[in-house]
């Protein structure tokens, strides 16, 4: 049973866009504003997103580092007396960096954790009490394919996105059917600075606006997972239902 609304209209919505400044949160912000949604855009960049609100009607600027807790708590009050409560939350802020084993540091797997995990959670310390009180809500969480099972050079990241992923489904499971949707979103490759660094071929490469549509088509759905390009993450879905031993055999040879 499906629990999700399908968001077909965004006119009337309050979005809070966090790690909207650059890649898929600008492509989504660009579009929420156009489909005509009052988006928050939080990131840490001041003046990256001053200089998106300017283009963008019926948009605020609120900058915060969503890994400091007091931050996050100043913002929200910030957005509360402004605009009130998010209709939806869509948490896009994340960091991504390789990880081989032979090059593995402490310092940035927990920088990795404290953004793609960490900063979701004081997020949610404040979005949750207050869409669960109000049996309404909807949270967005981005996250990706690398979570699905375990990948070389991706301890790091895909233990990240693996954690983020499982937060949705436990909410999901938890407060689907009591008012307050959830959707995870799985992307495959997607051309942004955080993907600009890494030195082998991207399959099914996409651009933030093909990323941005295939979301908003998604949640127009009421899907709880979207994930896209579709030729690239049902494959990696049938090869994540292999046994470990088959699915290793074939990893491997990528290494």
């Amino acid at each position: 049973m499906a629990y999700n609304p399908k968001i077909k209209d965004w006119h009337g919505k309050t979005v809070w866009l966090i790690g909207a400044s650059t890649g898929i949160g600008e492509a989504l912000a660009r579009d929420l504003c156009a489909a005509g949604a009052t988006v928050v855009l939080t990131a840490r960049s001041a003046d990256k997103l001053s200089q998106l609100a300017v283009q963008l009607p019926r948009s605020v600027a609120l900058a915060i580092d969503f890994t400091d807790t007091a931050q996050v708590a100043a913002g929200w009050n910030t957005m509360l007396a402004n605009v009130g409560v998010p209709d939806v939350t869509i948490i896009n802020a994340g960091t991504y960096v390789a990880m081989p084993a032979r090059k593995f540091d402490a310092a940035g797997a927990h920088l990795q954790f404290a953004v793609n995990v960490g900063g979701p959670l004081n997020v949610l310390h404040h979005v949750l009490p207050a869409y669960v009180q109000a049996r309404a809500g909807h949270i967005v969480f981005v996250s990706s394919v690398a979570g699905y099972r375990g990948l070389p050079r991706s301890l790091a990241y895909g233990g990240s996105k693996a954690a983020l992923s499982y937060m949705a489904q436990c909410l999901y499971l938890e407060l689907g059917h009591k008012g307050t949707a959830v959707t995870v979103v799985c992307p495959g490759f997607v051309e942004t600075p955080l993907t600009a660094g890494n030195n082998f071929k991207m399959p099914a490469l996409q651009t933030p606006q093909q990323a941005s549509a295939a979301i908003l088509k998604g949640l127009a759905k009421g899907q709880f997972e979207i994930h896209f390009p579709k030729r690239f993450t049902w494959f990696l879905k049938l090869l994540g239902c292999l046994p470990f031993w088959a699915y290793a055999k074939i990893v491997r040879r990528t290494v």
